[in-house]
């Protein structure tokens, strides 16, 4: 059985194809693919997109579908990709009344975004509690914490590395876009390795200190916590991170993965 997973960001939408029958060998994920989150794309163009991806893998069925959204335009129409194309499939959109299995620990559960639920979930059934989540996309930074008890407690949220040069390129006067590479040294001798620096030594840092403010805080022994990194994180950035365990790019899809399981078995 083929399950299609579709974990919906502000700037990109990861896309992945678990063969369910060999899920019990491994994960199951036998194709991946990342496109653009563009809030004019109609619930008819999702569905040729997804549909011409999984033709030039050799996919020819699709038979479940699970997603999460963080972007409210392009839930709507893959709302209406679903409704027209998939109504008689087994279909999970993580949100109200949907079966996540974890216990969410925070002021109020329903502001949590349904992306950080279901890597909590991937992180506590994967590698178990105590584990932080660092998700490094283009638009922010995100931090979550799964406890010893497996529970979800909450995190932090800073600036993505795409938007921060993207910011600097368009307010500095005399800055520029530059290509996310690792400079020469910290110390930059011309101002495309002054940006480089500042840009992976200092996302680098700001993984780390609050990582392990993050540590201090569940006190634990800080060898007892697994910390991921997943999202579509810049090598650059996490090869210079200290705190990093682990990394798994597709953490996300493996946690819709189980929120199939979980609503569908």
């Amino acid at each position: 059985m083929i399950l299609l997973c579709l974990d919906v960001s502000n700037s990109h939408t990861s896309i992945g194809a678990f063969d369910t029958s060999s899920a019990a060998d491994g994960d199951g994920l036998i194709e991946h693919w990342l496109v653009s989150s563009d809030e004019r794309r109609t619930a008819d163009e999702w569905q040729v997109l997804i549909t011409g991806l999984a033709a030039r893998s050799g996919i020819d069925s699709i038979d479940a579908v699970s997603m999460c959204c963080t972007v409210p335009a392009v839930l709507v129409e893959l709302r209406a990709m679903q409704e027209r194309y998939y109504a008689d499939l087994p279909v999970a959109v993580v949100g109200p009344g949907v079966k996540t299995g974890i216990p969410i620990h925070t002021d109020n559960p329903r502001e949590v975004g349904a992306d950080r639920i279901v890597n909590a979930l991937a992180a506590a059934e994967l590698y178990g509690g105590p584990a932080i989540v660092v998700d490094l996309n283009g638009t922010a930074t995100i931090f979550d914490v799964v406890d010893a008890s497996n529970r979800y407690v909450g995190g932090a949220i800073a600036p993505g590395v795409e938007l921060s040069l993207e910011a600097l390129a368009r307010r500095g006067a005399q800055l520029r876009s530059v290509e996310l590479a690792v400079p020469r040294s910290v110390v930059g001798k011309n101002t495309v390795e002054a940006l480089q620096s500042g840009i992976v030594f200092g996302f680098a840092g700001l993984v780390d200190g609050i990582v392990t403010r993050i540590i201090d805080s569940l006190d634990v022994d800080p060898d007892d916590v697994t910390v991921i990194a997943t999202g579509s994180f810049p090598e650059s950035v996490v090869d210079h991170c200290d705190t990093i365990t682990t990394r798994d790019p597709y953490l996300t899809l493996t946690g819709l993965r189980l929120i199939h399981e979980k609503n569908h078995g």
